[in-house]
């Protein structure tokens, strides 16, 4: 009697402690974004490690990818040029959604940042992101235009994807950011360099980029 006992007490025990560990965590809030000078790939390099951040320059904050959703307000809706050299985003004419390379205070400006990167600790022109996967209804592409409005593409996902953009240690970046399709996307990215103390290759975790595009 007393053995069934404590093999009873026991499993009371047991399944007490099971049931707290099977207790689901809370989800972190999610923070939404869609108007103002963002960071959206925020690249850091601290204690020999890469940190992949939002940084929300108004709200002088910072957060975890999967903590931000960065939203295309219908304002940015536009059309695909009749130029051929903006053929990748579609046909002349068509719905396209660009947050754009200089500021529109109705809209999300994002930025691409390695500030938080000290100058020297990379081998010089070895410090980039790549964008390795993108999930929508549609493509995904990142260019810059120049003084007479051409465009020279840094990532289209349209044509095959990894895609690289090239960082500077301590420097900022703004481009057009287009959508081709309303809806839900995630971008995912690696940051990557060579170590110039010791030649070793650096490749971050990858971070997965949530935005909505409205119609």
């Amino acid at each position: 009697m007393r053995t069934t006992a404590r093999i009873a007490l026991l499993l009371t025990a047991v399944t007490g402690l099971s049931g707290l560990v099977a207790a689901p965590a809370t989800a972190a809030p999610v923070v939404t974004i869609d108007t103002g000078h963002v960071d959206v790939f925020g690249v850091a390099y601290e204690n020999g490690a890469f940190d992949l951040h939002v940084h929300d320059e108004a709200a002088e904050a910072e957060y975890a990818p999967s903590e931000v959703l960065l939203v295309a307000k219908s304002a940015a809706k536009t059309t695909v040029p009749a130029d051929p050299a903006y053929s990748f985003l579609g046909a002349p004419g068509a719905p396209v959604w660009v947050l754009p390379e200089i500021e529109d205070p109705d809209l999300l400006w994002p930025g691409i940042a390695a500030e938080e990167v000290e100058p020297g600790v990379f081998v010089e022109g070895s410090l980039r992101l790549r964008v390795v996967g993108v999930c929508g209804p549609d493509d995904f592409s990142i260019f810059t235009t120049d003084a007479v409005g051409a465009p020279n593409v840094l990532v289209d996902s349209g044509n095959g994807l990894p895609d690289r953009i090239d960082l500077t240690p301590g420097g900022h970046l703004h481009a057009n950011w287009a959508f081709e399709a309303p809806g839900t996307y995630s971008v995912t990215v690696r940051a990557t360099g060579t170590l110039a103390a010791t030649g070793e290759r650096v490749v971050s975790a990858p971070a997965t980029y949530s935005f909505k595009v409205n119609r």
